[in-house]
């Protein structure tokens, strides 16, 4: 908005024009994303991408799980946003630990229906 000079409401409707035209979409941890010809989206919760993690970087029980510094960047989306996934996934029983200054690790590999 600043970048532009437009206010917040400007943007907004802006964005509302844009999903009629199916060029944006509201998106679940974030607030908008346009969406542009050819590129893939992952449209999962940012909770399931994030287990995903554990599969595709090959971590196995008891190995340190990337942070939320680095989950924010490779996502595109907030540490915050973040933050509240690792949550869902502290309670799910696949993390164990984290907090200020403590490393998260595996606790549970997900199996393929948890990730589905």
């Amino acid at each position: 908005m600043r970048e532009h000079g437009v206010s917040r409401g400007v943007a907004i409707r802006a964005y509302g024009v844009l999903r009629q035209e199916g060029l944006a979409e509201p998106a679940p941890g974030e607030r908008w994303r346009v969406v542009r010809p050819g590129d893939h989206v992952d449209r999962r919760p940012l909770d399931q991408r994030v287990a995903d993690v554990i599969t595709t970087d090959g971590l196995e029980v008891g190995q340190a799980f990337p942070s939320a510094s680095a989950l924010a960047e490779r996502f595109g989306v907030s540490r915050p946003t973040v933050a509240k996934a690792l949550e869902k996934l502290d309670a799910a029983g696949l993390l164990a630990g984290g907090g200020q200054g403590r490393v998260r690790t595996v606790r549970a590999v997900p199996t393929r229906e948890e990730r589905s």
